[in-house]
């Protein structure tokens, strides 16, 4: 099933106003954070927070992830069980570094009266993570996509990524590589500087060359710029239309070849047509 991921929000689960806001935002996914974003005494009010926001509802179609604490942490344990009969759309893992803990957590989740088909999302942001994340991919059923920790990653590299990332480029494209590889979703890490617009735009545009599904996100007002480069142009939904059209019409025709203004068209090509008006298609549903 092909659902919108373009732009995925951080929301952190002590702010209950960001609970109540994030229902009016046009962010395809909303990650409800009980991890970074909330500090060691209020761990338990996010907590409750988020579970009392999601038996509230009201997202409509929202995508809603819960990134929790590591269950080697004081709360990790205490955030599956609150959450494991919770009503959202799956699991955020974080500093995942090998298949163990992805398993782990599904465990608990099992103990504590969550379904076998709850999506668990990993959070690749360390080099250990990087160098695993084949591994990470293929470790379970369970596991719906990978997102970047570009933050962590760089300072656990000591890096200074800077505008282009080059100081990331191998990190992501392994990630890449092994997302696509077991057929996983992948979004790109979040742009810390909010006030540089050109540079967010620029690194959007660069996540989406790179094959990154969506990007997560740290403030509402950079969830239309990640829509709008993540998702398809009016242009390249027409191309793609006049592709499955003619490469329909030769075959009606018996040709082999289909050439579209002296472009050569393969199956590759309507392929790639499809996913883009599937996805076009999901993000109209959406934003009804």
């Amino acid at each position: 099933m092909v659902r919108p991921r373009r732009s995925a929000l951080y929301m952190p689960g002590s702010n209950p106003r960001a609970l109540d806001k994030a229902r009016t935002l046009p962010a395809d996914v909303l990650i409800f954070d009980l991890e970074d974003a909330v500090a060691p005494s209020a761990k338990s009010a996010a907590r409750d927070n988020v579970r009392s926001a999601m038996a509230a509802g009201g997202y409509g179609q929202r995508e809603r992830l819960v990134r929790i604490n590591s269950l080697d942490t004081d709360w990790g344990k205490a955030d599956v069980a609150a959450l494991a009969q919770a009503d959202i759309d799956g699991i955020v893992i974080p500093k995942v570094e090998h298949a163990a803990q992805i398993l782990a957590v599904a465990d608990q989740l099992h103990i504590a009266g969550a379904t076998s088909a709850l999506p668990l999302w990993c959070m690749i942001e360390t080099p250990r993570g990087v160098l695993g994340v084949q591994d990470i991919a293929g470790a379970s059923v369970q596991v719906a996509g990978l997102i970047m920790g570009t933050s962590d990653l760089s300072k656990e590299l000591g890096a200074t990524p800077g505008n282009a990332r080059l100081p990331l480029v191998t990190s992501l494209g392994l990630c890449l590589l092994a997302a696509k590889a077991h057929g996983k979703w992948i979004l790109d890490g979040v742009h810390l500087d909010l006030d540089d617009a050109p540079s967010f735009a620029a690194q959007c545009m660069q996540g989406r060359d790179f094959g990154f599904d969506g990007k997560t996100l740290i403030h509402p007002k950079t969830i239309d710029q990640a829509n709008t480069v993540f998702g398809p142009t009016e242009h390249e939904v027409a191309w793609a239309r006049r592709i499955i059209a003619a490469h329909a019409a030769a075959e009606r025709a018996g040709q082999g070849l289909v050439v579209v203004d002296g472009k050569l068209i393969e199956n590759l090509h309507v392929a790639a047509a499809r996913r883009t008006i599937n996805l076009a298609t999901a993000i109209a549903q959406l934003e009804r």
